[in-house]
């Protein structure tokens, strides 16, 4: 059984709403924001073209970041976990957040019991996340 590699949520705000609403959902369950991703603004640097608001988040639970680089470092390659913000109307903002349980089970990562752990913990914060998003 394949299980989603991400979990979404539609939020009915505005764009800089919506991304308030999810840094401080993420923050709230121990996720800080290590990178910040603004694709609309890249494609109009790089390309001349003109994107809906889309922003790649890179968020980082520093202990369950810690504890899976100490069971295998390189797991490194699937951190930090992304989220996805992109308006698709002017009120309505899809939010999509990876599933670390998911992403653990790619390779020789869901061999291990503590990375399989972590993921477990990571995904059922980020499953909160989401909760709190829906409220």
């Amino acid at each position: 059984m394949t299980e989603n590699l991400s979990l979404t949520v539609i939020l009915r705000s505005d764009f800089d709403s919506a991304l308030e609403r999810v840094v401080a959902a993420l923050k709230a369950q121990g996720f800080g924001v290590l990178t910040r991703i603004d694709v609309r603004a890249t494609m109009k640097e790089k390309l001349g073209i003109d994107f809906r608001p889309y922003v790649i988040l890179g968020a980082c639970n520093p202990p369950l970041a810690h504890r899976a680089l100490t069971s295998d470092p390189a797991i490194g390659i699937m951190l930090p976990c992304n989220v996805t913000l992109e308006q698709v109307e002017e009120d309505e903002v899809i939010v999509s957040l990876v599933n670390p349980a998911a992403m653990l089970t790619a390779g020789r990562f869901g061999e291990s019991e503590e990375l399989l752990s972590v993921g477990e913990e990571a995904r059922t914060r980020i499953q909160n996340v989401v909760a709190q998003l829906e409220d």
